[in-house]
């Protein structure tokens, strides 16, 4: 299909998504429905922007949604076509039945917590502490989509390899390759969880953008929910301390391992039910957070090329670096998927275009600093996968810069930069299971 048809129906899903009316479950199959609608009519001589138009008109069970879509993009034809007269949605109604499936998983999460802090030692609970809150916020994704049983099977088995990888490596106590494993390890678990969220369909595009736009609007409930609920706590210690009584004990054996993986089911839950809560907040704090991070990005160029040899870089430095740029990946990613896909290139497009170019500079500062220190100072497993993330994303960040560039310049479509992102995600997890896999009986588990 064409570009610019792809980027309509991306729009269209991304609309339908974040109506509480429409169980996510069901988008794809209506996703599927409205693409052969629109093969069907462009069949029929219609081009694309026609067929489109049509087949949307068509889905009766949507009229209503159609409606909100067309007031809120007047701008478009679609006013003229599914902007008729019709009752405004009566609303859901009470969700008790997921509320409780929800406050069940996070129940759940905090129990597994609990019994982990009390049954297993600190450093083969640093390995687990995801094995014990993913399967619970999965289950609720899953249960929220209706998963069948063969996607069940194609997230355990893995999981269950990795898993036992952690617990039967021997690994030195303390050494590198534990800390890497137990680092890399819930990058594989988010992978999967991620394959639970599309339902399964992993090879799609547009369902692994509505993965990215999940996590990054879950990031931002669980900083909410940490901020408000860290006031609460704040107070009530304060009170009980007052009265002479002290929470401590308490706080650090009970409500913080409840409260804490609790929160990221509730969180999860918060976001499929307000996610045009996050809709407009998401464009805000890209607008934010983007100017801001580029003058933090250039003034860590200057000090890096300022620092005279880099194989003098100090390593705590260069592992600060691969977070910041980490971080950097996110909010461009975070960015792109909040953004209208049919919306000329604009001010913020120029901005994030800045933001890769100054992180490009960043990474071959710290690549160089890299390998100058290996040069010096020889290989470890530290370095190795430092230096290996570092080209990971040299990489996404080049070929990202090169699209939205393209993009900026009117010479390609907003999909192409798009579709990159999503395309290229696979790799950090499949690049996790191999540190994690790999890397430890190679270098002898040190």
């Amino acid at each position: 299909m064409d570009a610019g048809l792809e980027a309509q129906i991306d729009q269209w899903r991304g609309y339908v998504r974040r109506h509480r009316a429409i169980a996510a479950s069901d988008v794809d199959e209506m996703e599927d429905h409205l693409r052969g609608q629109v093969d069907d009519l462009r069949a029929t001589g219609l081009d694309d922007d026609e067929a489109f138009l049509v087949a949307v008109r068509r889905m009766g069970a949507l009229d209503a949604v159609s409606r909100e879509f067309a007031r809120e993009h007047s701008e478009r034809l679609w006013k003229q076509l599914v902007l008729v007269p019709g009752a405004d949605d009566a609303g859901d109604g009470p969700r008790w039945r997921e509320l409780a499936v929800v406050l069940g998983f996070a129940v759940g999460a905090g129990v597994a917590v609990r019994l982990g802090l009390t049954l297993l030692p600190e450093d083969v609970l640093a390995r687990f502490v995801t094995f014990l809150v993913l399967p619970f916020l999965g289950g609720y994704l899953g249960w929220k989509r209706r998963i069948g049983v063969r996607t069940v099977l194609a997230v355990v088995a893995p999981a269950v390899v990795l898993a036992l990888v952690l617990a039967l490596y021997p690994f030195a106590a303390g050494g590198s390759t534990e800390v890497i494993a137990a680092l890399h390890a819930p990058v594989v678990l988010w992978g999967l969880l991620g394959v639970v969220y599309v339902g399964g369909r992993w090879r799609s595009h547009p369902g692994r953008m509505d993965f990215v736009r999940f996590t990054g609007e879950l990031a931002v409930y669980v900083a909410l929910l940490a901020l408000g609920g860290g006031v609460l706590v704040g107070l009530t210690a304060a009170t009980v301390s007052l009265a002479g009584g002290d929470l401590e004990t308490v706080m650090g054996e009970w409500i913080m391992p409840f409260a804490v993986p609790g929160a990221v089911v509730v969180a999860a839950w918060l976001v499929e039910a307000k996610q045009a809560v996050v809709e407009n907040i998401a464009p805000v704090l890209t607008r934010v957070f983007t100017p801001l991070t580029i003058v933090m990005l250039v003034g860590l160029a200057v000090v890096l090329l300022g620092a005279g040899d880099l194989a003098d870089v100090e390593r705590e430095l260069l592992i600060l670096l691969d977070a910041i740029l980490v971080l950097v990946l996110c909010l461009l990613l975070y960015s792109i998927s909040a953004r209208d896909p049919l919306a000329p290139p604009g001010v913020s497009d120029r901005l994030q275009l800045v933001l890769v170019g100054v992180a490009l500079v960043v990474d071959a500062v710290a690549l160089t600093a890299m390998a100058s220190r290996i040069a010096e100072f020889g290989a470890s497993p530290n370095k190795v996968v430092a230096l290996g993330l570092n080209l990971l994303l040299l990489v996404h960040l080049v070929r990202a810069g090169w699209l939205g560039l393209g993009f900026v310049r009117g010479r390609r479509p907003f999909d192409d930069a798009s579709r990159w992102q999503t395309t290229y995600l696979p790799v950090y997890a499949v690049w996790a299971a191999g540190v994690v896999l790999v890397l430890p009986p190679v270098v002898g588990f040190v």
